[in-house]
């Protein structure tokens, strides 16, 4: 490949059978291996993880967004899709479109004795809450995505909160 087409591989092509995971453990219920895939390309409004979930355990913590849209394609294995309250059967090949919204928390776990392995896609809409409805905590996120001088999160319980006037002049 010339210059301009190894520059362009690698602004726009990303093989996650290629990419470094990471292994992340919390037990008892979480563990598994992931990659973050869109950091380095020249992706600006959507972002992409592949995540394989051990046997067992799950992912993330069951929570929704009020901006960003995700999918979630299922490339090998099989677990449960949970989601609004329900418990849905996931297989090799499903595709599972989630809308921003309190309608569709969710969270995918393992429930098998095998590998889960699936593609996380999204759009990184800024600003964005998370809301955690099995702990009571949400994620507020702001700023720019790649310039960490103008990122702004903070992870706290809903219940904690301070008067709008506390501490002004």
């Amino acid at each position: 490949m010339n210059e301009h087409a190894k520059m362009l591989a690698s602004a726009l092509i990303r093989n996650f059978n290629k990419v470094q995971m990471e292994l992340f453990v919390r037990e008892p219920l979480y563990g598994g291996r992931s990659a973050r895939l869109a950091p380095g390309t020249a992706a600006q409004k959507l972002g992409a993880t592949i995540d394989i979930v051990a046997p067992g355990k799950r992912d993330c913590p069951y929570h929704f967004h009020h901006a960003q849209e995700e999918m979630f394609v299922v490339l090998e294995g099989a677990g449960t899709l949970r989601v609004a309250g329900e418990e849905l059967p996931i297989v090799q090949g499903d595709v599972i479109f989630i809308p921003p919204g309190p309608e569709y928390p969710h969270q995918i776990i393992n429930t098998s004795d095998q590998p889960l392995k699936y593609l996380s896609i999204s759009t990184k809409d800024l600003p964005e809450i998370v809301e955690y409805p099995d702990s009571g905590k949400f994620l507020a996120m702001a700023g720019k995505r790649g310039a960490p001088e103008l990122d702004f999160d903070i992870m706290q319980f809903k219940s904690q909160s301070a008067d709008y006037w506390l501490d002004e002049p």
